[in-house]
Formats: C-alpha cells, sequence, structure tokens
C-alpha cells in the first residue's frame, strides 16, 4: 500500500509533516519521502526505510529541511515525492493508488508530445512520474487532476504541493480515505485521519469520491465537489488500517469488535481459549471473546522491537521466515489446550498454516481457525493490499482448481462465493484439510458488510465475491 500526509502552515511545518507522515509507517516499509516548499523554493529527501524505521532515516533532515508547506509519503514501491517543472509550474507530488492500464497511459503521453521519463523504478516508470505527465496534458492542475482519475484504470488519490497550496485528490470511487484536520494557523491532509490528532489537529472533514480541494495555511478551498458513488475498500477495516483510524466515520478498532462477535454468533467451537494472529486479528478476536464468553489470552506474543510486519517484504522467503521468528509461544497457554485463533484473513495460506503448525509443536491439543472475511479468491484491481500477481496464488483460488481438477476463471468461481452453497462447503473443508486445523469457518460476507455498518452499495467487496 502506502500513506501520505501534508501540511500547510503559517510557520514552520517541518515538525508536523514528519511525525504526521511517519505515523503512516504501518503502510510501506519500504521508502519514506518529504519534500517542502518555503522562501528558498522546493526541497526534498528521499531514504529507503526496508532496514530501520522512517524516524531515524529522516531526523537530520527534519533539522535542515524549511518550508511552511510540506507533503510526505510512506512508499512500498516507488521513491516519492517528486519534484516536476512543467508548464504548469514547479510543484511536488505524492501518490497512493494501483494503474492496470499505465503502458496504454504511457504511449498516450508519449503521442501528446512528452519525450522521455526520467524516474524509473527498476524497468517500470515511476507512478508519481506518470501521474505528473498526465496532469501536465492539461491548462490547468484541477484539470490535469480530473483527466488523470478519468485515464487511470484502478485508483490514484494525489497530494501536489505548490507555492499557492496543497491540491489534495481522492481517487474517483473513493477506494482509499482523505481525511483533513485544522488547528490554529495550519491545516493538514491525511490519509490516516488518527496521525494528526497527536499535533494538536482537530478533524476537519473528509474527503469525498472524486473531490479535489486546495489546502493553504487559511483554509480548505473546494475545487471539484465529490462524485456520488463511492466504493470505499472493505479490507480497510479487517486489515490494514491502524486501529485508532476511522473511515467514513466507521472506527477501525470498534468494526473488528463487532466482526469478532459477528463470528461468534455463528460459531459453537469448544475451546479454551480464544487467540487472535497479532496484531491485526487482536480485535477481532477480542470481540469474539467477548460476545462468546471464552476467556481472550495471548498464546504467543509478536516480538517488535526488531522484526517488521511480515505482510511488507517483497520476497515470500523473507515474510515466511519473519512469520515464524517474531512469534514468542506462551506454553502455559499452549499446553493441553484447545485454541480458537482469529487471522484477518488467508492469503496464501502459508503463514497461517505455519502458525498452527507452531502451536501443535508448543502442545496445543487442538487448533480451531476462523478468518475475519471470506476467502479471498479475487485479486485485489485497484488497491496494492496483496503482493499477489495472479489470482491463481490465492490459496482459496488454488484449493478450487484442486476441486474442479482445471484452473478455473469466471463464472465458475461464483458458487465458491455463496457460504450457503455446496461448492463453498467443499471448499472450506478441503482448505480446513490442506492447513491442518481442527476446524475452520470464515466469516460471511454479509456479517462482514453489517460489522462495518455503511450502506452496502458504498464498500468494494471485489476481493471476496468478484462484483465490481
Amino acid at each position: 500500500m502506502g500513506g501520505f500526509f501534508g501540511v500547510a502552515s503559517e510557520s514552520s511545518c517541518v515538525l508536523d509533516l514528519f511525525f504526521g507522515t511517519d505515523y503512516h509507517s504501518h503502510l510501506g516499509t519500504k521508502r519514506g519521502g518529504m519534500a517542502v516548499y518555503g522562501p528558498d523554493g522546493f526541497s526534498r529527501a528521499i531514504h529507503n526505510i526496508e532496514n530501520s524505521p522512517f524516524r531515524t532515516k529522516f531526523e537530520r533532515d527534519v533539522e535542515e529541511l524549511e518550508g511552511n508547506m510540506g507533503i510526505g509519503c510512506i512508499s512500498d514501491s516507488d521513491p516519492q515525492p517528486l519534484l516536476v517543472q512543467s508548464h504548469l509550474g514547479s510543484f511536488a507530488i505524492t501518490t497512493v493508488g494501483k494503474v492496470n492500464n499505465a503502458e496504454e497511459l504511457i504511449r498516450s503521453v508519449y503521442e501528446n508530445g512528452c519525450t522521455h521519463f526520467l524516474e524509473m523504478s527498476g524497468s517500470r516508470i515511476n507512478t508519481s512520474e506518470l501521474m505528473a505527465a498526465l496532469i501536465s496534458q492539461k491548462s490547468t492542475i484541477v484539470e490535469g487532476l480530473q483527466y488523470m482519475q478519468e485515464r487511470v484504470d484502478g485508483s490514484m488519490s494525489v497530494l501536489l504541493l505548490t507555492a499557492d497550496g496543497i491540491y489534495a485528490a481522492r481517487d474517483r470511487w473513493g477506494r482509499t480515505p482523505l481525511a483533513i484536520g485544522c488547528k490554529e494557523g495550519a491545516y493538514c491532509v491525511s490519509f490516516e485521519d488518527f496521525a494528526f490528532g497527536n499535533l494538536g489537529y482537530t478533524r476537519w472533514g473528509e474527503l469525498g469520491p472524486g473531490e479535489i480541494v486546495r489546502v493553504t495555511s487559511g483554509g480548505v478551498e473546494r475545487l471539484v465537489k465529490p462524485r456520488d458513488q463511492m466504493k470505499i475498500c472493505t479490507f480497510l477495516w479487517v486489515y490494514y488500517g491502524y486501529p485508532t483510524s476511522s473511515y467514513e466515520g466507521v472506527n477501525v478498532e470498534e468494526m473488528r469488535y463487532k466482526c469478532g462477535a459477528k463470528l461468534a454468533e455463528r460459531d459453537n467451537a469448544d475451546c479454551d481459549l480464544v487467540a487472535g494472529v497479532p496484531d491485526s486479528g487482536t480485535a477481532h478476536a477480542i470481540g469474539y471473546a467477548n460476545r462468546s464468553g471464552i476467556p481472550f489470552g495471548r498464546p504467543f506474543i509478536k516480538y517488535t522491537p526488531t522484526w517488521p510486519r511480515s505482510f511488507m517484504p517483497p520476497r515470500q522467503a523473507q515474510r515466511d521466515l519473519i512469520a515464524r521468528m517474531k512469534l514468542i509461544p506462551v506454553e502455559a497457554f499452549i499446553r493441553d489446550k484447545s485454541l480458537l485463533l482469529i487471522d484477518d484473513s488467508i492469503v496464501r495460506g502459508t503463514q497461517l498454516r505455519e502458525t498452527t503448525e507452531f502451536l501443535y509443536r508448543s502442545g496445543a491439543k487442538a487448533v480451531h481457525v476462523r478468518p475475519a472475511c471470506p476467502p479471498i479468491l479475487y485479486g485485489c484491481k485497484y488497491l496494492n493490499f496483496s503482493r499477489s500477481n495472479s489470482d491463481m496464488e490465492l490459496f482459496g483460488r488454488r484449493v478450487i482448481n484442486e476441486l474442479e481438477g482445471r484452473p478455473t476463471a469466471g463464472e465458475g468461481v461464483a458458487p465458491y462465493t455463496d457460504p450457503d452453497s455446496l461448492c463453498y462447503k467443499k471448499m472450506v473443508d478441503k482448505i480446513r484439510e490442506v492447513q491442518n486445523f481442527t476446524s475452520l469457518q470464515f466469516q460471511r460476507l454479509d456479517d462482514l458488510i453489517a460489522s462495518v455498518g455503511i450502506e452496502p452499495c458504498k464498500l468494494c467487496t471485489y476481493c471476496w465475491n468478484g462484483k465490481e
């Protein structure tokens, strides 16, 4: 994924920018960056944060950067923010999203007069530079941002820093959030709304789908009104949203408690202890325990001082190693116990299988598994929340192919998305067998949607049911 933060202040913005950006570190572990604008123009710093956190890499930059407006990002892909000079003037840009039609967009930019790109990530053109090139096709920044949003197949939210303020554009379908905070003499814009609370900002509002605003130290100017339709990613609440965040007025931690309670309402597992796979499974497990009356406990503790999130490293072997190394067993809560384990999801299946085997080796009598969302059967078209490059990397799809005896797609997958169908029951039982779980019960999609509590038509559920 990735996240960003921007500040426009009457005084220096650098400390607020530094801490606000750092509060997005849970969304990526590859690169961080900050760009500021002040009396001497634009300045920027970008660092690799794969082996050490954002704070340690940017402490010196905080002392050297000067400006009253700035944007920062945590990126799990390209170096950002970029500094750009075009007929629209000088600006810095950072983006969050996914572009499925990059080659088509690159060709169109060449055809419209762009001669070259400078920023390359391996053999791939930097996404933020491509977005800057699209924006620069039009005569104004606002027209360019609208044009970019229309052309992108996927999703794209943007912060664009100019001498006149920060342009903030939420993607056309509102798949990712964009909140604004204010305090005396300053306004900020942020992917995560919790990022500005400790900095003294109060919540000003949240941009709607496709909405574009210009943020200055004096206020917020609405330039493009929001679209009526929204498809915000439901997986924000299930997994990658921080517990203190709220999206569309719904707090992440509160939603996870409700989600766990919904799991418990449909369950009758006989177990001694309810546990969550840390960290994202913990709140779901608390909700389950509160509703079921089965005690919540921590049969393993996540060793956080040195091990990063296992979701982020690019190599599967590295993710698997970290998943093993960071969990330390508490044998008193494992040996001869029947455990009910809640994880946020099953994507590839590798880590949860290894966690289950780890519990068995530590003396568990039984391990009942309850994922907090339905089986993921479709790779996300809109956000980079999973590193799966193909639907066939998803564990659920591999099981379906085995049951069908052939690669299955389209309508062939649909019966497996219905929790009341025989196909679904066969899939779940096969997953349980292969993963060596004592029992397995996924969250139902209707219960997941009810846990969020906003209109179902405003939620994207594509990864579970294939419906756009």
